[in-house]
């Protein structure tokens, strides 16, 4: 295979700097045990939407929008004005946009064009020889990505001493498949290839004819085509840089996918020669929206002003008021959505139980080692890297040492069960015997994995000043400072499934993707500690000596608290643990019941429970579908509002934060803020891209390599959410709004924290969050427009008005 190979344009250092930024394009993807939500818009942080539709569509022919009709649907049906249209109107800032609403509405009610994609060498090539080059590529790369990057599922897993470029030509140059499919000389080719990345890339470059201002949206396109192995990959350079390294894999694999172009561009070059002129000379011009970008920018924004209307309204309703004598109890939850339903239900239940909402790692960032395990855990949010270490048990070595022997016995047992040759024998010789298995699995008799019931200790044990800040900074960042119960419940959430490889999706995002329980039970070892509590009254905290933390876990998928009072002395709060277990059961009830309405299948509240069991169950729980909005304020400003289990609750008292610099503040806005971001966006992203951004049909998923799915037996690696997680076989159960992040603190204040931080200032200047500062009645008073820029909002439930606050 030979061609006449033209100049390259960029030098070498310019082209891996291109390379790394089209890789920073990409969102990363966490393998399924330890799977978190990430924003699919990570790259795109610091553009406006409609500057994102024009991107995506040239890379990978992605929406990022709803259908028009689903606009039409919300106008026609009162739940989007003409107020609403006309307020989004205002708002954008492209010259493209309609003049007027009567404009926009002639604009919704014509088609929107489809979105195409530039052509890649091999879609001309496949178009040109009527084979399926872009279907080939998927399935060859992704043969050899699974074994590349397995996580232990696979038997005959791929050596990974090599960068994945050597890795990868070692293992094409045997690959005799896409010969058999039409790219003659393919192995050689490979073998041909230079031994260097960044030197095979130069080559391709050259040989493509490719100019430097083509290079950006095409290396973006060329990691779009490998799906989830490219966001794998991005994952990869994520926790290496996190570790202050680097990683090469991401680079290495946009080196593989232009080999492939190049190859099949010198066999292909006399029939798609100018149709690849044009496609290089598309990816070469600027990235401008269009007039269809901007017109579906606005809609959304208009979707999202309608949503902020009833929002507004909600917060407006008269709440329920708490007596003014010492509360019974105090409930700290994860500040997930699911826990506003169970929160709101507890103080139904027992109006002298005050809750109260955190990140659910209760500031303790772990990492940690489970009972007889090797595995060590990152339970905190991926944005951070680990601050202390903690392990499971441990006081009884011999005890652990057997645990560990079982479980490597366990592993063995099940590698036998599938290996190559002694499957076989296997299914003849012991299938009877998991008769009574397959039975009592099948009808979901089976008991549900419970808690590690070894306690969680810090390991090694942290030094008496190390314990006193920390405990400080966490009671600060709850705005728990003062007016202590008798009892306090540190409540984080986990989710019990059967049978889902998107299992750890469910379970806390700030945990890392893991249950709750473990950080909740290590802080409140922490702030049981005598030698602690007495450090922290110099420091203006003073925690009753009756006052007792008692860790618990909520599991989402059925509405059950578990109490770990067993590790710290509760012996003087019998009753008072009596009433709360008899409380959360009955909140419990009530939630299931209100979550019912929502479920398919599910008839009444009784019936939630037994979806944890049911291995067949697609939709075991809703998880954080419809979120829209944050909120971080005291809760007597949202305490009686029925938020539909919708909103993150996070609890914070300005006037508390002030005299500290507003650090709680900052902290909210550059961690939990940006976290329910991800999670936002990863739903937003799944329900109005889900070809690209969504993990597809449950139904037809094999996982592979342990880190991801496939939608059937091979093709690309699906990352996001799957079908079932927004949809119910018959609508769309997410209503795919960006979050709507509302404060209660000074304006001047958050604005300062804006200014500090780039990354959090973008989300809001490009409307990926919208903004809002709370007045004390726990109103919309303010909303950020961008630039650092505030418009006062006019009377309760009404839009934006035109004074402007600078």
């Amino acid at each position: 295979m030979t061609s006449e190979i033209t100049p390259s344009l960029p030098e070498p250092g310019a082209l891996a700097a291109i390379a790394m930024d089209a890789a920073r394009q990409i969102p990363p993807l966490w393998p399924l045990e330890a799977s978190v939500a990430v924003n699919p818009f990570l790259g795109q942080s610091t553009e406006t939407l409609a500057h994102t539709g024009a991107r995506l569509r040239r890379t990978g022919g992605i929406r990022v929008t709803m259908p028009r009709q689903w606009y039409a649907d919300k106008i026609a049906a009162g739940a989007m004005l003409d107020a609403d249209l006309a307020a989004a109107l205002e708002a954008c800032l492209h010259p493209e946009k309609p003049v007027d609403v009567a404009a926009l509405k002639a604009r919704l009610a014509a088609p929107r064009p489809t979105a195409e994609a530039a052509k890649t060498v091999a879609d001309l090539a496949a178009a040109a020889a009527g084979t399926d080059y872009p279907g080939l590529i998927a399935d060859r790369f992704g043969a050899w990505a699974a074994g590349y990057h397995d996580k232990g599922q696979a038997l005959w897993a791929a050596q990974r001493g090599t960068s994945a470029w050597a890795a990868w030509r070692s293992y094409a140059v045997n690959d005799l498949t896409p010969e058999i499919s039409g790219v003659t000389g393919f192995a050689s080719f490979v073998n041909d290839a230079p031994d260097r990345a960044l030197a095979a890339m130069a080559r391709a470059v050259a040989r493509l004819g490719l100019s430097a201002a083509a290079l950006p949206t095409y290396f973006h396109q060329l990691l779009v085509s490998l799906g989830g192995w490219g966001q794998f990959a991005r994952y990869e350079l994520w926790q290496a840089e996190l570790a202050g390294a680097t990683s090469s894999t991401i680079t290495d694999i946009l080196a593989i996918r232009l080999l492939w172009e190049e190859a099949l561009f010198v066999q292909h070059e006399a029939a798609i020669g100018t149709s690849w002129s044009n496609a290089c000379a598309l990816h070469a011009q600027p990235l401008a929206p269009g007039a269809d970008d901007v017109v579906d920018e606005v809609l959304q924004e208009a979707a999202e002003r309608a949503a902020q209307r009833e929002l507004n309204e909600t917060l407006t309703q008269p709440g329920a008021t708490v007596a003014a004598d010492r509360i019974s109890a105090q409930a700290a939850f994860c500040i997930d959505v699911r826990s506003e339903v169970f929160r709101r239900a507890l103080e139904t239940i027992d109006p002298s139980i005050q809750t109260l909402g955190f990140a659910g790692f209760f500031g303790v960032g772990a990492k940690h080692r489970g009972f007889g395990s090797d595995t060590e855990e990152r339970r905190l949010p991926v944005l951070l890297n680990p601050t202390v270490s903690s392990t499971a048990g441990g006081e009884d070595p011999q005890t652990e040492i057997l645990a560990r022997y079982k479980a490597r016995a366990k592993r063995a047992w099940g590698r036998f069960k599938l290996a190559a040759v002694s499957s076989f024998a296997f299914v003849e010789a012991t299938g009877p015997v998991y008769a009574g298995k397959l039975l009592r699995d099948g009808l979901g008799l089976a008991h549900a994995a419970s808690p590690d019931a070894q306690v969680p200790r810090f390991a090694p044990e942290l030094e008496l000043e190390t314990r006193v800040s920390s405990a400080e900074t966490v009671l600060r960042a709850m705005s728990l400072t003062a007016g202590f119960a008798r009892l306090v419940l540190l409540v984080g959430h986990g989710a019990t499934v059967t049978n889902n490889p998107h299992a750890s999706s469910l379970q806390c995002g700030a945990c890392g993707g893991y249950s709750g329980e473990v950080n909740a039970r290590l802080l409140a070892q922490l702030l049981t500690d005598p030698q602690v509590r007495a450090q922290l009254v110099p420091r203006g905290i003073s925690i009753p000596e009756d006052t007792v933390f008692v860790a618990a876990l909520h599991d989402t998928t059925t509405d059950r608290v578990t109490l770990f009072d067993g590790d710290v002395s509760c012996v003087a709060h019998r009753i008072d643990l009596k009433r709360v277990r008899q409380a959360l059961a009955q909140a419990g009830k009530l939630a299931r019941g209100e979550r019912a309405l929502r479920l398919p299948h599910a008839a009444d509240g009784a019936a939630i429970a037994s979806r944890a069991r049911n291995w067949a169950e697609i939709r075991p729980e809703w998880a954080l579908a419809g979120c829209k909005a944050f909120i971080a304020a005291p809760r007597d400003r949202t305490r009686g509002c029925n938020l539909e289990g919708r909103a993150f609750l996070h609890d914070y008292d300005w006037h508390a934060d002030s005299a500290n610099g507003f650090t709680v503040l900052e902290l909210i806005m550059t961690a939990p803020v940006v976290v329910a971001s991800w999670i936002s966006l990863q739903y937003y992203g799944s329900t109005v891209a889900p070809e690209t951004f969504g993990a597809g049909n449950k139904l037809l998923h094999n996982v592979v390599g342990g880190i991801g799915v496939l939608e059937g037996n091979g093709g690309l690696l699906r990352g996001g959410l799957p079908r079932q997680s927004v949809h119910d076989g018959a609508r769309q159960v997410h209503e795919p709004l960006r979050l709507s992040v509302c404060i209660a603190a000074p304006r001047d204040a958050i604005t300062d924290i804006l200014t500090r931080h780039d990354s959090v200032r973008a989300l809001f200047d490009n409307r990926w969050l919208h903004l809002f500062a709370l007045d004390d009645a726990g109103r919309l008073a303010l909303r950020y427009a961008g630039e650092l820029r505030w418009e006062v909002m006019d009377a309760p439930g009404a839009q934006v008005g035109l004074t402007e606050v600078a």
